[in-house]
């Protein structure tokens, strides 16, 4: 027997969802028979695929080991039958996949091996895209990293070229990347550069600022602009200047205005009434503005991709449409 006790990130999600993700290796039709013979219970009883987990919920599934065999990051690909992925662009070079709040991007201290990247290998595998028994082929790889409980644009390289030339460019300072984000009151002024220095603390996995230079801190720069209000909450466009930890998630907090959702640096007593317990925050546009030799990517050049369909936009402000400025 396997159990598992349901955390605040798994909350919410359709039962037969989470053994998706949490036994890969197990049949969805063996799945269902083993509802019918009541080996999976939630709390000591009976359930049934469409019941919505809630935190601390005890699953226990009576089934084989051998469908919890955990593969390698390196091999998780093998085990995925049906790639969970929204694909924003691609082409022979790249493919930019929209993360979906929830999924981690890279196998994370628990040992989650259901990451955007296997998912990505998966269908590259599958289409006869990158064939991993060929010694020369190069393994697909990501670019940036989105944390778990932020959705958004992220950049896998299907080629070595491309990695490279993606890698320099991000160093470069010549990808701009911008976010929406659903925050508490009203920034004050309504758009504006939040400027300071960030220090991170690796112990409380938390980061703080500083109006002056400290120790250990570098420097953090956001542009912001709100683009509606309504109901005390605001929606709020952040484009980076620098990339550092938590750097919208500490400015907007900055301002008297955290995220919708975010327990690490708003209050949780003001996002009860909206039942949200991850930050409100999407990485939603990209844009590439190349100074220099870009290579093979070049016709990327002057481009910007979008998501359009941002589920906490719709709820919250269903009357906006997703029209990214110019740069």
């Amino acid at each position: 027997m396997k159990e598992y006790i349901i955390s605040k990130n798994d909350s919410g999600q359709r039962l037969n969802k989470f053994l998706e993700k949490a036994v890969p290796l197990l049949p969805p039709g063996l799945m269902h028979k083993y509802f019918r013979l009541k080996r999976i219970k939630v709390n000591g009883k009976r359930s049934e695929p469409a019941y919505r987990l809630v935190e601390g919920d005890l699953i226990q599934l009576y089934i084989n080991d051998e469908f919890f065999e955990t593969p390698s990051e390196q091999e998780a690909y093998q085990k995925i039958q049906t790639p969970r992925l929204s694909i924003v662009y691609e082409d022979e070079h790249i493919l930019l996949a929209d993360k979906k709040p929830g999924m981690v991007v890279h196998a994370d201290e628990q040992g989650d091996t259901d990451t955007l990247i296997a998912h990505i290998q998966a269908y590259l595998y599958q289409t006869g895209q990158w064939n991993p028994a060929d010694a020369l082929s190069f393994t697909p790889a990501l670019c940036n990293r989105i944390d778990r409980n932020t959705g958004g644009i992220v950049i896998a390289a299907k080629t070595a070229e491309a990695l490279r030339v993606m890698n320099d460019k991000i160093k470069q300072h010549e990808l701009t990347k911008r976010y929406l984000c659903v925050v508490h009151g009203t920034p004050a002024p309504r758009k504006g550069l939040i400027e300071n220095y960030l220090r991170r603390d690796e112990k409380r996995k938390q980061v703080q600022l500083f109006d002056h230079p400290a120790p250990g801190a570098k420097i953090a720069k956001t542009v912001y602009r709100t683009l509606a209000s309504r109901d005390g909450l605001s929606l709020v466009e952040c484009t980076l200047l620098t990339g550092r930890t938590h750097q919208i998630r500490a400015h907007m907090a900055s301002l008297g205005c955290p995220l919708l959702g975010d327990g690490k640096y708003g209050r949780n007593e003001q996002n009860k009434r909206y039942r949200e317990t991850g930050q409100l925050l999407y990485s939603y546009a990209l844009t590439f503005q190349f100074q220099s030799d870009a290579g093979a990517l070049a016709y990327l050049n002057g481009r910007t991709f979008t998501v359009q369909n941002i589920p906490f936009v719709q709820k919250y402000f269903p009357d906006w449409k997703c029209k990214p400025e110019s740069l």
